[in-house]
Parts: structure tokens; C-alpha cells; sequence
């Protein structure tokens, strides 16, 4: 194996009823006013918010509220919120959502110390401070509530990109599988797809490391049969619980432990096909590009490819093995082409382009325009 660094400096707080520990978990790290941030208003139907204010109320944290974060969050509100709070005191950013939220956190967190956060999204400077951030996760499936990244869209651009720091870790996460149950189905599918996906990017280049491989093998499984399970059976909290743990270790650094920067092309050519179309899920579109991408990146690492096929689906031919990856979103119900996401072919140059925006892109081989349209369709 090669050398590697593991370093993950979030505490987690998991399990049943665990919400009400925020508000001492803030206090204990001398946090006396915050910004508590969320999306379009589910977390009041659910109770969570209630559950939230009263720890803070019960530890006497002030807070300051903003919500309307979006699923695939826009640089216009994080910079709609910064203009908010600017010349306020606030010592920490409080996430209570899913992905998104906690993205927006970390732009804000980052972006109450710069002139401009997109700044650090075109890499023209680095993230050398932050807001201490905190989160209490209502969805898992990007696994920002454990790790140093971020992902935006600048709308005007339709460049959506991410930024990396290890003032990005969130000082705490909640999770309480719990308040999942709820979800709908969709929701759960997409951070499922999502989930694995972050797995996949790693465990392709790998070759000799096989505590790592092993353990990615694993979690695949583990997410494919709990979310099998939850289609059956939607308040099996077993599942619920099992699937938002390998999630979280999804991204958290485990999974790609000495498998150096792993291969993100997948996840480049959707975050430019959502910057394009908005309205479509992340996960949604990761479960149309990546079998694709399988198939087109499949002869250059010939062995680990085909012991994914057969550790994870259960068979030695890796197309079958695509194949069968299809068919399990499409029986979760979710799309498996372009078609289906109504992207048409007279997008793919363009798509293409927007990915090669962010510049190299590719493990394997550095990607060309005429690669990712090939890519493209594949996926029609």
C-alpha cells in the first residue's frame, strides 16, 4: 500500500433521540450565538426544529435563523445570507438538513472571513479559516457531515464546483436515523446512489490495497441491501440506521484510506450536467452517469473492475455486472438514461464542456471532450 495521512476530526453523536444534545454540545465548546441554517420548512413538520430550539433555548444559545437552502444549493443564497449577517457576532454555523444545507454552511462558514467565497471555489485562494461548524443531519447521502468538502452552482456560470479545507469539518454531528423515516422514497434512493457512488470513485483505482477495498466492498453491499430493505419494509429503523452509518463512512476519508485521490470523473460530468439542469438530483444523475462511465473506463484496471463485479453483483462479466446495477436503481424507481433526466444529445458537447471547466479531470486517463461525450452516450 502506499503511504496515506487519515486524519477525521468530527465527533459524532449517533442514534436515537440524540437531537436534544446539541445545544450542550455547543455550550461545551463555549458557542453562545449562532446561525442555524435550513431548507424549505421540513424540519418543522418532522419536529426536528422543535427539538433544536429547545436544546438551544435549555443551553441558553442565542441563534439567528435562515432557511430556503435548495437541493443543489446556489452561491446566490450563501451570498444572500452573508450579506445578512455581516458585522454580526456569531460564533458557529448550526446545519439541520441534509447535504445542501450543510454545503451552505460551509460556504458561509468559510465566507464570513473573505471577501468572496467563489474566491476559494475558483481556486484563486485558499480556505485558511472558518466558523466552527455544527450539523444535524436529516439525510444522508453525501457525507458532508463528516468531511472537508463542499459542493455549490454559481447559476450565473453554471460552473458547480466544490472547495476543500480542513476547517470544514464539522466540530459535531447528530445523526438520528429516526428522523429520516420520513423521507420520501426518493429522497432515500438519491442518497443511497449517492452514497455509493463516493465509494466507487476510490475503490476503481484501487489495486493492492485491500483492507480499504474490502471495507468499500462491504458498505456497497451494505447500502444496496438496506435500502432494498427499506423499499419493503419503510420503518425498518435497522435499516434506516445501517444505511445512514455507511453513508457517512461513505466520505469520510475510511474509504479511501491509501487509494490516493481516487478517480471523480463521474461525479465532474454530473455536477456539469445539474449546473445545466438544476431540477435534477444529484444521486439521480450519478445512477445514469457512473454505469456509464463503468463501462467506458472498464479495460484500465481490468482486475478490480471485474472483482467489483463479482464481490458487489455476483458475477465475473463487468457489463453484466452494470447491467444488474441498473436494474436495481430502476427497480428502486429511479431513472437509468439521459432520456429520462429529458437531456437531449444537442447538450452533450456542452455538458462536456462545462465539465473540463474545472480543468483536469481523470484518474486514469485525463479526459477530452470527445471522452466524456462518449460517456454521454453511453448513458442516452
Amino acid at each position: 500500500m502506499p503511504e496515506f495521512i487519515f486524519h477525521n476530526p468530527t465527533r459524532i453523536v449517533f442514534g436515537k433521540d440524540t437531537i436534544k444534545y446539541i445545544g450542550a454540545e455547543l455550550k461545551r465548546d463555549g458557542r453562545k450565538k449562532i446561525l442555524l441554517l435550513a431548507g424549505g420548512g421540513s424540519i418543522k413538520d418532522n419536529g426536528v426544529y422543535e427539538k433544536v430550539t429547545k436544546s438551544l433555548k435549555d443551553n441558553n444559545i442565542e441563534w439567528i435563523e435562515h432557511w430556503g437552502i435548495r437541493p443543489n444549493p446556489v452561491l446566490s443564497k450563501a451570498y444572500e445570507i452573508l450579506q445578512s449577517i455581516k458585522g454580526k457576532e456569531i460564533d458557529a454555523c448550526l446545519a439541520v438538513g441534509g447535504g445542501s444545507v450543510i454545503d451552505t454552511a460551509k460556504s458561509i462558514a468559510a465566507g464570513y472571513y473573505l471577501n468572496d467565497i467563489w474566491d476559494a471555489y475558483d481556486r484563486k485562494i485558499e480556505i485558511l479559516r472558518a466558523l466552527p461548524i455544527y450539523t444535524i443531519l436529516t439525510i444522508s447521502a453525501t457525507g458532508s457531515e463528516m468531511n472537508q468538502f463542499a459542493v455549490l452552482t454559481n447559476e450565473s456560470l453554471k460552473r458547480k464546483w466544490n472547495i476543500a479545507s480542513d476547517f470544514l469539518y464539522p466540530r459535531v454531528s447528530i445523526i438520528d436515523p429516526l428522523v429520516q423515516m420520513s423521507l420520501p422514497w426518493t429522497q432515500t434512493v438519491n442518497g443511497a446512489i449517492d452514497a455509493v457512488a463516493h465509494i466507487m470513485e476510490y475503490y476503481f483505482t484501487g489495486t493492492s490495497e485491500l483492507t480499504t477495498m474490502s471495507i468499500d466492498e462491504a458498505l456497497m453491499k451494505s447500502i444496496i441491501a438496506m435500502t432494498d430493505r427499506l423499499m419493503s419494509s419503510p420503518n425498518d429503523y435497522t435499516a434506516r440506521a445501517n444505511l445512514a452509518w455507511s453513508a457517512t463512512l461513505a466520505l469520510n476519508g475510511l474509504s479511501g484510506a491509501g487509494l490516493k485521490d481516487g478517480d471523480w470523473t463521474s461525479h465532474w460530468i454530473e455536477h456539469a450536467l445539474s449546473a445545466n439542469y438544476p431540477d435534477i438530483a444529484h444521486g439521480a444523475g450519478l445512477g445514469v452517469i457512473f454505469p456509464a462511465w463503468i463501462k467506458y473506463m472498464k479495460s484500465y484496471n481490468v482486475v478490480t473492475f471485474s472483482t467489483w463485479a463479482k464481490n458487489v453483483w455476483g458475477t465475473i462479466d463487468v457489463d453484466e455486472a452494470v447491467n444488474k446495477m441498473k436494474e436495481k436503481i430502476k427497480k428502486w424507481g429511479h431513472p437509468v438514461s439521459l432520456e429520462e433526466l429529458a437531456v437531449p444529445e444537442n447538450m452533450f458537447e456542452q455538458i462536456a464542456l462545462n465539465t473540463l471547466e474545472i480543468g483536469h479531470v481523470g484518474a486514469f486517463k485525463e479526459m477530452e471532450k470527445e471522452d466524456i461525450i462518449s460517456i454521454l452516450k453511453l448513458a442516452a
